[in-house]
Parts: structure tokens; sequence; C-alpha cells
């Protein structure tokens, strides 16, 4: 065990009323347990309970919030693998539906677990059967109690993919001098954009480093697929015209839907495909659908869409590899409101073809790229978005897609030497 790390008085404040909400946490989890948002078989993982063996070798440890976090982690991953083939990695999350879409998509030597909360016994628990080598936080996600308790024990730490906005910087700021002197603790500070490497060094008041090396989202390994499953649906594709709609929200499929009524009106067998980013809607975008006169069903219940079907709602998890490989087209979801976007990589990586709405700022730097080179095309509204599925010249897209995820990629290799460095083992 190293020297007690320097923490200032806020920052022991913030690490005081977690060990005093302690008693709370296994209530708190039978509660979420009990509405379904804990997985029955593994939410005991956030208490630091687990059955799963610490691999033998050099352990990474890698922490994403959600979905989108913990698949951007697989780039990196791959990155780390090719250059030390010793290593064994440790991808953690929060979100229930980040651990079932991830263990379809695991890259090698890798396994996940939950996050422990950020209280005493969990935290000690989690370390104490992991020891890791490396940890590596990444996106907008980090956690008081772990940063300082790995510090404590001597492992180094990185923070990857950075993204602290102004109402995330402001945030934090209410909190003092904490969130810099956890920033201070980390080995290595990679920001995506210039404003959040601003925003962390206003944070820390000092001297301390950050690079600015992009996202790594761009550099994530394709989704797997089901060559069955890719194999059915371009033999639809090669009699119908098929879209994609993925990860999508109320308000995509609003503008989506009344688009396909258009495309329709033009060629009536074509087939829009729905991927929900939360699947227990599916329900609801069927009623949609119907409601605009399109025929629809659940993959749950129908493996393939009859002719008669218009739309065909991918009610399951770990598919959509499957979808982006089989359509030509897809529009991603959370473009059109609150959300913010969701990532277009997955998309890029896989042939499809980029459409997207004008809420994109979660992935800002991303659609940037993207449009400095056509390979993206924004729609505003459903006219805009049926026009772009019935053009043929959409389908060049695809080629800047590819240059621009080329480049920003370059920043992946950046961190990944950085975090090889770190390693002491």
């Amino acid at each position: 065990m190293t020297s007690k790390p320097k923490i200032g008085p806020m920052l022991k404040l913030v690490l005081g009323v977690g060990a005093v909400l302690s008693p709370l946490a296994q209530p708190l989890l039978k509660r979420r347990l009990a509405k379904g948002k804990e997985d029955p078989a593994r939410w005991r993982e956030k208490l630091g309970e687990t059955s799963a063996i610490r691999p033998d070798g050099p352990l990474v440890w890698m922490h994403g919030v959600g979905v989108g976090e913990v698949m951007a982690l697989r780039g990196l991953i791959e990155h780390l693998a090719l250059e030390r083939a010793d290593l064994q990695f440790l991808v953690t999350s929060s979100a229930r539906s980040s651990g079932e879409v991830f263990a379809q998509n695991l890259p090698t030597n890798t396994r996940h677990q939950y996050l422990p909360l950020d209280l005493p016994s969990p935290v000690e628990a989690f370390l104490d059967h992991w020891k890791p080598d490396l940890a590596v936080w990444s996106d907008q996600e980090i956690w008081p109690r772990m940063v300082v308790t790995c510090a404590r024990r001597g492992i180094p730490q990185a923070y990857v993919a950075a993204r602290i906005g102004k109402a995330s910087a402001k945030a934090k700021a209410r909190f003092g001098a904490a969130y810099g002197d956890l920033f201070r603790l980390l080995d290595a500070r990679h920001a995506q954009d210039a404003n959040s490497a601003k925003h962390m060094a206003d944070l820390m008041d000092d001297n301390t480093p950050v690079a600015v090396t992009g996202s790594i989202k761009a550099a994530g390994a394709p989704l797997t697929f089901d060559p069955d499953v890719k194999n059915t649906f371009e033999t639809i594709k090669n009699t119908r015209r098929m879209w994609l709609l993925a990860s999508s929200h109320p308000a995509d499929e609003a503008i989506a839907l009344a688009a396909h009524k258009i495309i329709c009106d033009t060629d009536p067998g074509a087939l829009l495909i729905i991927a929900p980013r939360i699947i227990t809607r599916a329900g609801e975008v069927v009623e949609h659908a119907q409601n605009h006169q399109l025929s629809a069903s659940l993959r749950s219940i129908n493996p393939t869409p009859d002719h008669a079907t218009s739309v065909y709602i991918a009610d399951t998890y770990g598919e959509l590899g499957s979808w982006y490989r089989a359509a030509s087209i897809a529009l991603i979801g959370g473009t059109f409101d609150a959300v913010e976007g969701h990532n277009p990589w997955e998309a890029a990586t896989l042939g499809a073809a980029i459409l997207h709405g004008s809420r994109t700022s979660n992935f800002a730097l991303d659609y940037e790229a993207l449009t400095a080179v056509q390979g993206c095309r924004l729609v505003h509204n459903a006219e805009d978005l049926a026009a772009a599925v019935l053009d043929p010249g959409t389908l060049e897209l695809r080629r800047g897609a590819i240059e621009a995820r080329a480049s920003m990629s370059r920043g992946a290799m950046q961190i990944t030497n950085n975090l090889l460095s770190l390693l002491k083992v």
C-alpha cells in the first residue's frame, strides 16, 4: 500500500457522506431489483460480491456507465491486446442493459461485472477480489471513493475520452475542490475535446496536464453478428428496399414512421427495421406504426418479416451488428430530441450509410468529422428522410465515413501507448 493521497476537506466530506449511507445499499438494490432495474442473477456484484474468478496475469480494469460507453471500450481493448497478448481485461458498467449487450460482444480475454456502489465495503471487496493492475475511467463516469481507494493502493489510473460539458463542469464546481482533487489523483487524463480539457484544468486549477485525444468510439471493434440472420436479411434486401432506425426513441420513431409512409407510396414493398433503445417499448412502437397504417411485427414473435410486414421491430438484445450489416442505410437514433444522439461509428464500421437529425451534441466532434468528409447526411423532417432513403446517392456516404473513422481512430493509439506505459507488470 502506498502513501495516503492528498485530498481536501470537501472530498473528505463526500467520502464521509458515502460511509453514512452504506446501510441503505442493500435495501436500495432490492427495490431496484423488484422494479426490474437490476439483473436478478448478478445484482450482488454491486455490493462487491462475485462468483467470477480473477484470471491469472496482468488485469486492466475499464469502466463505462452504459451500453455506448462499454461498447466504445472494445476498440481500446483490441489495441492494448495487440501490443500485449498477456493482458486480461475486466469491464464494468452500471446499467443492466449494458451488461446484457456487452455479453454478446466480449473481446478476447475480457469479462464483465457491474460496478460496485461507491461505498466502503463494496469498493474494498471489489478491489480485494480483482486486484487490477490498471484502472481506466471513461467518458463522464468517475467515482470518488473508488478513485481514492485505488490511489491509496497504488493502482495506476487513467481517465480516457473524458467529456465534461459546461453544465457538468458547473455542477462539479459546486463541490469546491473535490473534483480537482480527484482528477489530480489520476496518472493520466485524456479529454475528448478542448472544451472538456479546459473544464478539467479549471477544476484542478493548476498545471496538471490534460491531453486532448478525441473520442475512442470511432476505434471501436465491429459489433458481432449472427451469420444466419445476416444472410436471411441480405436475401430480403435483394428483393426489397430495406433501411434501419437504430437505438430509437419516440421522437426518432415518429419521424421514421412518417418517412416510411412516404417511401411506401413510391415503393410499397419497402421494409423499415426499428431497433428501440429500450426494447420493452416494442409494443408501443407497433401501435405507432399501425397508427400510420403500416403493418408491423415483432422479431421476438416472428423470426423473419413476411412480405406484408412494412415495419419490423427488433425487440432483441445483442443483434444490432446483424441489422447494420443487413441494412444499407441507417438513421441514428436519439438525434431528434434531448437524448442528443447515439454512436454513429457502429453503423460506419459495418458499411451502413449514416443519416441523422440535428440533435447530436453527445457526439458533436464525431458528427463534425463525418460531415467534413461527406460521411453522413442531416435530415430535418420526414420529407427529408424519405428523400434520403430513396436517393441512390445516399450510399456514397459510406466512403466518407470510412475516411472519417480512420482519422478519428488515431487518438486511440496515443491513449493505448499511454496506458501501456502506466502498467507496472
